[in-house]
């Protein structure tokens, strides 16, 4: 049976804790508020899914510290991951380890160390990306690999969400000024919160072999009011290994939500969607007659994790590793454009990255 042990109460913990029990696995969730445990279990989880589920362990922190478990996921807020990952890979090193995104700050500290450690212990380390394991990214894959675009030319990602939906998931946060949200340092802001924008462009990227994000320039829509410091629109032009120039956005002020991805081609181009409604995902791609081709795919919230749940089971088996689209290194990919924004933003400059420095500061240099 495998054992999982889940850091945070609050709701991607319930959301993982979920799809881990339709697995069956044994789930424990911890926090270090007894008051979030409590909520987990009056409210959150049996909201969500008709009841509470008595299998799963309720559980403080200290409790569970020296207990091994086959998989840890960290679903705290981003400015703790990296203390909560160091301290599990020393104690007792799980099989797998996910981190919730974004895995670490803008300040890339402690990144490189937590790499290392992964490598050291053999723990194999994920980030929560879950959008690169979703069934309409599996069905945009099989169309890129059938060569019907022709030579890709550019990508364009837009991660564009209102973030009142978080708030109403958290009903206890009455604004941005009560959780890391509301600080681009802490990981939040639309650069941190909605960075699936980019690590789905870094997604596709490398399924196109344009490879890595190499050159980021940034605009930001900054609020610093002397209560809150966050990027409200973030807009980033890049340039991968292979020299394909693409555009990226993110902000936490539209609503409706648009969640879209567009690969253009010499010969036509592919759209991957995520939430075209409520009850959709979807992708719409240009067929090898010419056509426009429109595929719906039903998807509930639940169903967003399932995927990811579903690759988590094939790691925890000893496949997959080498090609998984949520390993660390990826999330560390992502955080390094992440890092990069920010210094762009600030410098009015272009940035180069250098990913021979490792998950550094130092692998950022203006240009």
């Amino acid at each position: 049976m495998i054992k999982v042990k889940i850091y945070g109460a609050g709701s991607i913990g319930n959301h993982l804790a979920h799809g881990c029990r339709n697995k069956g696995w044994e789930v424990t969730i911890c926090d270090t508020d007894p008051s979030a445990l409590k909520r987990t279990q009056e409210s959150i989880y049996p909201e969500r899914y008709g009841k509470w589920d008595e299998n799963i362990r309720l559980s403080l922190v200290r409790n569970v510290e020296e207990e091994f478990f086959d998989l840890v996921i960290i679903g705290t807020p981003p400015d703790t991951h990296l203390a909560i990952a160091k301290e599990v890979l020393n104690k007792v090193p799980p099989k797998v380890i996910l981190i919730e995104k974004p895995v670490c700050l803008p300040d890339l500290s402690g990144a490189q160390e937590i790499f290392e450690l992964t490598k050291s212990t053999g723990t194999v380390g994920c980030v929560g990306y879950n959008h690169t394991l979703t069934k309409n990214t599996r069905i945009a894959e099989d169309v890129l690999a059938k060569g019907l675009l022709g030579q890709p030319l550019t990508i364009t990602a837009k991660f564009r969400e209102h973030w009142g939906g978080i708030f109403g998931a958290h009903p206890w946060l009455n604004g941005p000024q009560d959780s890391y949200l509301g600080f681009y340092q802490k990981g939040g802001g639309a650069s941190g919160e909605h960075s699936h924008a980019i690590n789905i462009w870094q997604h596709f990227s490398h399924l196109c072999d344009a490879g890595k994000v190499v050159e980021v320039t940034a605009l930001m829509d900054m609020v610093d009011d002397g209560i809150v410091s966050y990027d409200r629109i973030c807009q980033l032009n890049v340039v991968a290994e292979s020299g394909l120039v693409g555009s990226i956005t993110q902000d936490v002020i539209t609503s409706p939500a648009q969640k879209i991805l567009r690969i253009q081609g010499e010969r036509g181009f592919l759209e991957w969607q995520a939430s075209r409604d409520s009850n959709h995902d979807s992708i719409i791609y240009t067929s090898k007659t010419g056509e426009i081709v429109e595929e719906l795919i039903s998807k509930t919230r639940p169903g967003d994790f399932k995927g990811e749940i579903d690759h988590l089971d094939a790691l925890l088996s000893g496949q997959g590793e080498a090609n998984s689209s949520i390993s660390l290194k990826r999330g560390l990919d992502t955080m390094l454009v992440v890092a990069a924004a920010h210094l762009s933003f600030k410098e009015k400059r272009t940035v180069k990255i250098r990913y021979d420095k490792g998950y550094t500061i130092e692998a950022l240099r203006l240009i």
